[in-house]
């Protein structure tokens, strides 16, 4: 069964151009509204249009809503929401970036194991795990680790929503522009749209 096509809400009959981001983002919300735990993480889920396209964030909260603590294992709601992510996902055509991000304090693990560490390893975790789910094998086009270089509330460093996992579904550039030429659009950028004529 292919990713996504029993899914109302994944998009792949349209280029999800800039101007098409918010329609998914719409039906990714009401995907995760339909969830059956969501009251539980409601307040933990993000999604903002960004320049680069829709950029979805899984915030962690002080117990940990999506990874167990200090750790890069997804947690039960960490696999249930990026199996449902992936699912929908994976019928898009646009890339995806996968990013991990900490708060600062220090982290307390193992030696040699800090932030950076944990903050790329969530990232490639649920990379991994999306992966496993729906998206595409060459879907994903990065995957970083930003340890506390990055705040979401730069001026609480502290704060646990600084520890979250960002999932931006990159914009495609958009084909309008040539659809008005017709068959132009389907032709690869810089290739002759012109037909061959026979006398």
């Amino acid at each position: 069964k292919k990713a996504g096509t029993n899914q109302a809400g994944s998009g792949q009959n349209f280029a999800l151009t800039k101007d098409d981001m918010p329609k998914l983002k719409d039906e990714l919300q009401k995907a995760v509204r339909k969830m059956a735990d969501f009251e539980q993480f409601k307040n933990q889920v993000e999604m903002t249009i960004t320049p680069e396209g829709l950029r979805i964030e899984l915030l962690e909260s002080e117990v940990g809503t999506f990874f167990e603590s200090g750790s890069p294992k997804p947690s039960e709601n960490g696999t249930k929401l990026l199996t449902m992510l992936s699912t929908e996902l994976g019928g898009v055509p646009n890339k995806v970036m996968v990013e991990g991000h900490t708060d600062s304090k220090p982290y307390s693990g193992a030696r040699g194991y800090g932030n950076w560490e944990l903050s790329a390893d969530r990232a490639n975790s649920a990379r991994r795990l999306m992966q496993a789910n729906g998206l595409r094998a060459d879907q994903v086009s990065q995957v970083r680790g930003y340890a506390d270089q990055a705040l979401r509330v730069a001026g609480d460093p502290m704060n646990s929503s600084n520890r979250r996992i960002s999932v931006i579904v990159q914009n495609l550039n958009k084909p309008d522009e040539e659809k008005e030429n017709g068959a132009a659009a389907e032709k690869p950028d810089g290739e002759n749209p012109s037909p061959e004529k026979k006398e």
